[in-house]
């Protein structure tokens, strides 16, 4: 059946799926949600205790920087080979999975698990690949990444990918024929992250799936300049999964390039449509700052910057829970107010060793996070509407990074499914 998927980038694949272990216990949030609250994973790893889980094969960003991170990814990449060994896992070969996740707040998102060709993805800007980054890639971020990567056996991403389907042809439909798939698992998982279920799609249904994703496939290439897939979640996930690739690519000969594990990533498709898909705005939290300094510093950077709300890109400000206020940057150069916002910090930070920005999902977490300290300042970014995200890449190239979040952080896709990705 995989052949018949040759001419797109998204295809079936060989999926891991874990047994014989309590899955609410193995399946955990993406690894790059709650930096800034340690407190988060310790109640995560209080809870798993020592159960099998995908906690044991994941470095929280919280971890990176931490003094023993090398042996941490040692034991990590030991760990998935221990649970090969051991038969944690039961492979599904050629499978597409059909994936309804009901969220915390009741609405049901809707995916479909799959691996994408690396071949057909590029994160650089103005690239005219099938498959692109929304947001500037910081490679910066990427080594860590490739340092946890790139002796793995197996990857379990958190990678979700959209594409811009308004007639709703090709996932929505897959929901009145779960009858005619085997389910493979439903359980709740932790941390408000809701309820999950997963259904293996039939001969059938993959076939009927690569003609629904061919014929979008040929309208994309006239409509949104063969712009199929855009990174929705995981960017900097994919664009690491592509380093290894490249790495691989220089140490094969090329004839054996298409039957490299490493040229797939697995991730999720889910259609931009979805109505359960709302846009957040991801908020800046800057600390190691004195607050008064940081404001004056941004009046300074945009001269034609007021304090209050007027005609411009308006950045409301948190110093504490009590002390609130408004800078409006008038005739800003950027589309974007997080983009105004961004090329300051980005400059604050570099001429400010001591300072360091995080980005935070939910309005009520930024302003906790500067309450809680002296040395902090939270920014409130407003939402970008989520019809406005192809044309924007498209025209664009890629969004300021990290304009806009995919719901809370606890709608963040779990780890569940892996994928072998060495022979």
């Amino acid at each position: 059946m995989t052949n018949l998927f040759d001419n797109l980038p998204f295809k079936p694949a060989n999926i891991l799926l874990p047994q014989n272990c309590d899955l609410s216990l193995w399946s955990v949030v993406a690894c790059d949600q709650y930096t800034s609250r340690p407190e988060y994973w310790q109640r995560v790893e209080e809870r798993v205790g020592r159960a099998p889980s995908a906690l044991r094969l994941i470095l929280p960003e919280s971890c990176l920087e931490g003094p023993n991170v090398e042996t941490d990814i040692m034991e990590i990449n030991n760990t998935m080979s221990r649970y090969l060994r051991e038969g944690r896992f039961q492979e599904y070969p050629d499978s597409l999975i059909y994936v309804e996740r009901t969220l915390d707040n009741g609405k049901v998102r809707r995916g479909l698990i799959g691996m994408v060709d690396l071949e057909a993805y590029d994160y650089e800007p103005g690239s005219t690949a099938s498959i692109r980054a929304t947001e500037g890639t910081v490679l910066s971020r990427i080594p860590p990444r490739v340092a946890v990567r790139k002796n793995a056996p197996i990857e379990m991403p958190h990678i979700m990918l959209l594409m811009d389907d308004p007639n709703r042809i090709i996932i929505e439909p897959l929901a009145a024929r779960t009858g005619e798939m085997e389910l493979l698992y439903d359980f709740d998982l932790m941390e408000r992250g809701g309820h999950i279920k997963g259904w293996r799609l039939s001969e059938e249904l993959k076939a009927w799936v690569l003609q629904a994703l061919s014929t979008r496939q040929a309208q994309v290439e006239e409509d949104l300049d063969g712009l199929l897939f855009a990174v929705g979640d995981g960017n900097h996930s994919l664009a690491t999964a592509k380093a290894c690739y490249e790495r691989r690519k220089g140490l094969t000969n090329p004839d054996q390039w298409p039957g490299l594990p490493s040229r797939y990533a697995l991730c999720e498709l889910v259609n931009l449509h979805d109505d359960s898909l709302e846009f957040e705005p991801i908020h800046r939290v800057v600390f190691g700052v004195k607050p008064e300094e940081l404001l004056d510093a941004l009046m300074t950077y945009y001269p034609s910057a007021v304090q209050g709300r007027g005609e411009g890109h308006t950045l409301p400000f948190v110093v504490n829970r009590w002390s609130r206020g408004e800078i409006t940057v008038e005739k800003p150069t950027a589309q974007l107010a997080v983009g105004t916002l961004q090329n300051f910090l980005d400059d604050y930070i570099a001429a400010h060793p001591k300072a360091r920005v995080d980005y935070i999902h939910g309005a009520d977490e930024a302003q906790a996070l500067a309450g809680e300290r002296e040395d902090a300042v939270a920014f409130l970014l407003p939402p970008m509407g989520k019809e406005e995200l192809f044309p924007t890449v498209i025209h664009d190239g890629v969004l300021p990074r990290k304009t806009f979040s995919m719901g809370e952080a606890h709608d963040k896709r779990f780890y569940l499914e892996a994928r072998k990705i060495r022979k």
